[in-house]
């Protein structure tokens, strides 16, 4: 087992896109060093983030103090058996804080601004092994689709850099997608973390309400979920197995679930499901090339001896919309404005930003909180009616071929199929899984758009039932090839080629 200097020439470049689970089984069997992979990815990064602008941080010292670690565990030289983690590279997500280190929500108003708790999503990555060597980009609050800022500048998709990763997860999303990490993480509060999963063709988890701690008051906002995104079904499975389970510091979260695996076993428990499948949600229209391609996933199931069948989810952007936007307007929008001191603290601000607080603002005071508990309870039934009591639902996570980067779309229609949107997040057919907050929801590719950015299908399960969408996810993945997607020679971004 070979190991190198922080920042060393010769960083080994075929390490960029190994998984998590073949690294672990590198570092086991000592044919790979964590030192040795944390200079690849640093490598790696040094060369596309020019290009890609996904870091915010780099932690180099924390990183390899951490990695070097890592190498003692995995020699028997002291520290203790290796963890569930030990030496991987995560990047985190800025918006999930670290005491004693920069939390600026990507604002200009927060600029400075020093973390002084640490999210307990962090603590259990870093308690498992795991090594955070990389922040990630946001938009400003994590309030968007897409992925830029004042204060970090425009974050850009691997795939084609005319287009965002998404949001509001898009620096993970992008930094996954260009081999800078073999994990990451993301928070999702209207497809924050299967958005960007599925613009920068990765694999997301939106786990269900409660099922990973969060920080106060966010763990009380029933839409709000933190999880794990990286290229596979298993590693993503890997991370949500460690951030998982009951925490002291919140309130809500719940006892440990049983273990989530996403091997061969998951693939044969297809055999006998009930698959639906919903080309869209409602009147939000979809691009042709999408609509084909859910269809053609789900019927791909049927190979596998799954039941599949086509349905109508019969829920209108007008309800979605006013459900979800009513709920943003008890919390997002007054966290908002409590950074907020006058008109030139105003002016600071993202366009983008204002949009969502003043939309979610009009919609509170036009509904008020009862009414939008009354949406969010239809939205429910006609959910269930439109399942029928089955397995798995599977709906686009985007109905649009993507954004562009660097436009906020305040200004800008966002067209689809033909259809001009009241507002661009419309496109995203997310947000009713976080009114359903209970659902453990699943992104992961099916395929390539002919802008060349990736395609994402939402596997959606019962309330809880995180395996079920996990085997869903291996299936589709597996359907791919041998090793699903990111095991191709042609799923990598041209930038990396």
């Amino acid at each position: 087992m070979t190991s190198q200097t922080p920042g060393a020439q010769g960083a080994r470049t075929d390490l960029a896109y190994l998984s998590a689970s073949d690294a672990l089984a590198a570092f086991r069997a000592r044919t790979l060093s964590p030192v040795e992979l944390l200079d690849a990815l640093y490598a790696q990064a040094d060369a596309l983030e020019p290009k890609v602008n996904a870091i915010v941080h780099r932690r180099r010292e924390a990183a390899y103090a951490a990695a070097r670690e890592a190498e003692q565990r995995y020699g028997g030289r002291g520290g203790g058996a290796p963890r569930a983690l030990e030496g991987l590279p995560v990047a985190l997500k800025e918006e999930q804080p670290i005491a004693g280190e920069p939390s600026e929500g990507a604002c200009l108003l927060l600029r400075g601004t020093i973390a002084t708790d640490t999210h307990p999503l962090v603590t259990r990555i870093v308690e498992a092994g795991g090594v955070p060597h990389i922040r990630t980009t946001t938009p400003e609050f994590s309030s968007a689709g897409f992925t830029h800022s004042r204060l970090w500048g425009v974050t850009r998709n691997p795939w084609n850099p005319g287009y965002t990763p998404g949001g509001s997860s898009g620096g993970s999303g992008a930094a996954l997608a260009a081999g800078m990490a073999p994990l990451a993480t993301g928070s999702d509060i209207g497809g924050s973390i299967r958005l960007p999963a599925s613009l920068s063709g990765v694999v997301g988890y939106k786990p269900p309400y409660g099922r990973v701690p969060a920080m106060a008051p966010w763990n009380l906002d029933t839409y709000c979920h933190d999880g794990p995104m990286a290229r596979t079904v298993a590693d993503t499975a890997l991370l949500e197995n460690v951030i998982a389970g009951q925490h002291p510091d919140d309130t809500v979260s719940l006892p440990s679930p049983d273990p989530v695996e996403a091997g061969p076993r998951a693939v044969e428990r297809m055999r006998g499901r009930r698959v639906v499948f919903a080309r869209t949600m409602g009147d939000t229209p979809v691009e042709p090339e999408i609509a084909a391609a859910i269809e053609r996933s789900a019927r791909e199931l049927e190979t596998l001896g799954a039941h599949v069948e086509e349905v109508t989810l019969d829920v209108s952007m007008h309800l979605l919309g006013e459900a979800a936007f009513t709920h943003y307007g008890t919390m997002f929008g007054p966290s908002v404005n409590e950074v907020v001191n006058g008109p030139e603290d105003e002016a600071q601000l993202t366009g983008y930003a204002r949009a969502l607080r003043d939309r979610a603002a009009a919609a509170l005071a036009r509904n008020g909180v009862y009414a939008g508990a009354l949406a969010e309870s239809e939205i429910a039934r006609r959910t269930l009616e439109a399942m029928g009591g089955a397995d798995l639902l599977l709906l686009p996570t985007l109905a649009t071929l993507g954004w562009l980067a660097g436009d906020d779309y305040t200004e800008t229609p966002c067209v689809v199929n033909g259809v001009t949107l009241d507002f661009y997040l419309t496109a995203g057919l997310t947000p009713i899984f976080n009114v359903l907050a209970r659902r453990p929801v699943l992104s992961v590719p099916m395929g390539l758009a002919s802008n060349g950015v990736p395609m994402g299908v939402q596997v959606v399960g019962r309330p809880y039932a995180d395996q079920d969408v996990f085997d869903g996810g291996a299936a589709l993945e597996a359907l791919a090839g041998p090793g699903g997607w990111w095991a191709r020679e042609d799923w990598r971004p041209p930038m990396a080629r």
